[in-house]
């Protein structure tokens, strides 16, 4: 595995890089790596960028090492993926959507494993009564919503 620092004006996120693929991004205050980006990382960076100056931002051509993951994480990765940019919607509703009725509570453990926060938008993904639970802690959730609100 590759530790690569991506520059941002929020911070220098870490991208952990395995099998040429990204494995892991971290938050600023998770870890700080040095190293140069190189390849898809550049393009990593400029993404990231552009997404956290308030602008959406298709993450689609950032290949992916997904390979820890089970069917069933993928499957609500995948579904949390599609929630629009400056939407959010409940565990219970992404339970929904996905044809698991009472299914909140696996879709948060499932959320809860993703290692590619705002590649994989799971901050757009609330509990019902509000905030809960993300890996870069809630105070980035709730900078993150409030950027894609246009805030």
């Amino acid at each position: 595995m590759k530790r690569v620092s991506i520059s941002t004006d929020w911070g220098d996120f870490t991208a952990v890089v395995r099998s040429g693929a990204l494995a892991r991004l971290l938050f600023p205050t998770q870890m700080e790596v040095r190293g140069e980006p190189w390849g898809w990382l550049k393009r990593l960076e400029e993404l990231l960028n552009l997404y956290l100056s308030g602008e959406p931002a298709d993450f689609s051509s950032i290949p992916l090492d997904l390979s820890t993951a089970t069917p069933f994480q993928r499957r609500v990765w995948d579904e949390a993926s599609r929630i629009p940019y400056g939407s959010t919607v409940t565990y219970g509703e992404l339970a929904l959507i996905m044809g698991i009725p009472g299914g909140a509570r696996a879709v948060g453990q499932a959320l809860k494993r993703n290692q590619l926060p705002i590649i994989i938008p799971c901050h757009r993904v609330v509990g019902k009564g509000g905030l809960t639970g993300f890996s870069g802690g809630l105070d980035w959730k709730r900078r993150l919503i409030k950027l894609e609100c246009g805030g």
